[in-house]
């Protein structure tokens, strides 16, 4: 199956949360446009296989998701489409501009506006996955923890996906000097490796801290 049509499936379910539905030239519409954003050439890892794999994860920690609270699927899923889907490597308020794009777009396709805000909030908690939530107590919003987890799944993936990951991001800032990416990048590492949880859903954490942990250290290492 192809990205596209895996996520065409996703979006049928995105779509359907209209009350009443879009028309479907505007369920189109506004999926050509998020498709389109993530396809930018400028992209390297912040593009449509991102989209895929976090819309996967999504799935993935949902179905493992234990405790308290329930996690809407269907609001994870729109806010994993559209958490990027404003990103200029320049720019320092892509997540919020994303945020009132997903506004716009989601009301279009007729949600709610109480299910708008809490998808454009998810999107502004993935500018720095720093949430209420990050401490040993659990999440508070296991949906909006869900989303956040599924984003930095990346980080506990096998070390070849991981290079692929920091080198894509590396060339996103390209324009940024070898001396502070550096310092930058390494700023944001170990900023990581300090969270008390580096994921907030027991299944995250499961699955992936100690393989993200060790992936941290390893291009900390790299960064000195």
């Amino acid at each position: 199956m192809s990205d596209e049509i895996e996520l065409r499936l996703a979006w049928a379910c995105v779509a359907a949360r209209g009350d009443p539905p879009a028309p479907t030239h505007r369920v189109v519409e506004v999926f050509d446009d998020v498709v389109g954003r993530h396809r930018q050439a400028h992209r390297r890892y912040h593009g449509l296989r991102h989209v895929v794999w976090v819309v996967r994860h999504v799935h993935e920690l949902a179905a493992r998701a234990t405790g308290s609270g329930i996690v809407d699927v269907t609001r994870a899923v729109a806010a994993a489409f559209f958490h990027d889907a404003v990103y200029v490597p320049t720019a320092s308020d892509n997540e919020e501009r994303s945020a009132l794009l997903a506004t716009r777009q989601l009301a279009a396709l007729g949600w709610a506006a109480g299910e708008v805000a809490a998808v454009a909030d998810d999107i502004r908690a993935t500018a720095g996955h720093i949430t209420p939530d990050d401490a040993d107590a659990p999440p508070a919003d296991l949906t909006r923890a869900v989303l956040l987890d599924a984003d930095l799944a990346v980080l506990g993936s096998d070390a070849a996906a991981y290079q692929a990951y920091a080198t894509g991001v590396r060339a996103e800032y390209a324009h940024v000097d070898d001396a502070a990416w550096r310092v930058g990048r390494g700023a944001v590492v170990r900023t990581l490796l300090e969270r008390q949880r580096l994921y907030l859903t027991d299944a995250g954490a499961e699955r992936w801290d100690q393989l993200a942990r060790a992936n941290l250290t390893a291009e900390l290492a790299t960064l000195a």
